[in-house]
C-alpha cells in the first residue's frame, strides 16, 4: 500500500468526506482540522488565527514588514513552516490520509504518497453548500469562487505549481460523475496497490 494518501480538493467538492471514508476503508488515521490543533499546540499560534489565514498569502512587502518586523519571516510563512513540520511528523507515524495544506508538495521527496485531486461541477458544489449552510445558490457560488481562488493562490505561492494541474496528481476525481462513496472506494483500491 502507498503509505500516505493526500487529498487536495476544490471547495465543497466532497474531498474531506471522501478522505474520511478512505480512512475508514483502509483503517488508517485521517488528518484535516487536526493539523490546525497540533500546529497551534506546537507553534504557539492561536487555532482561530491558523484557520483564518492558513490559505492566505500576501506578497506586500510593507504588510509583511509591519506584521513581522524587519528581520522576521512573514507570519503566513511561519505558519506554513509550522504546518509543514506537523504534516511530516504525522506522516512519520505511518499510513494516513491528509487533506489539503499542500501535503502533496510537502511530502513529495521523502514519502511514498498517492496524491489525489477532488473536483466537481459548480452545480454539485452549490447544491452541497445550499443544503449544508443554507445559502442561496448565488451566495454559494460566491463562496466557491472566493475559497478556490484562495486555495489556488496559496498553493502557487508555496509550491510554484498549479493547484489542480492533473500532471501533479496520481488521480483526479470528479465527484459529480463518480459520487462520494464510489470516489472513496476507487481511491482506497488504487492506493492499496
Amino acid at each position: 500500500m502507498k503509505k500516505i494518501i493526500t487529498i487536495s480538493r476544490q471547495y465543497a467538492s466532497g474531498g474531506s468526506a471522501i478522505g474520511k471514508k478512505v480512512s475508514k476503508l483502509l483503517d488508517i488515521p485521517y488528518y484535516d482540522k487536526t493539523i490546525i490543533d497540533v500546529t497551534a499546540k506546537e507553534s504557539g499560534f492561536d487555532p482561530k488565527y491558523i484557520e483564518k489565514v492558513e490559505q492566505t498569502t500576501t506578497t506586500s512587502f510593507l504588510y509583511n514588514l509591519a506584521m513581522s518586523g524587519l528581520y522576521a519571516q512573514p507570519l503566513t510563512d511561519q505558519l506554513f513552516a509550522a504546518e509543514s513540520r506537523v504534516i511530516k511528523a504525522l506522516a512519520d507515524k505511518g499510513p494516513c490520509v491528509i487533506v489539503g495544506r499542500c501535503a502533496d508538495f510537502i511530502l513529495r521527496d521523502d514519502y511514498d504518497c498517492f496524491n489525489v485531486f477532488v473536483h466537481s461541477t459548480d452545480k454539485f458544489r452549490i447544491d452541497r453548500i445550499v443544503e449544508h449552510d443554507g445559502l442561496t445558490p448565488e451566495e454559494a457560488l460566491d463562496v466557491i469562487r472566493q475559497k478556490d481562488k484562495g486555495r489556488r493562490r496559496h498553493y502557487k505561492y508555496y509550491t510554484e505549481r498549479n493547484w489542480g494541474d492533473s500532471q501533479i496528481y496520481d488521480l483526479c476525481v470528479n465527484t459529480a460523475s463518480c459520487g462520494l462513496e464510489t470516489s472513496a472506494e476507487m481511491i482506497a483500491a488504487l492506493a492499496s496497490k
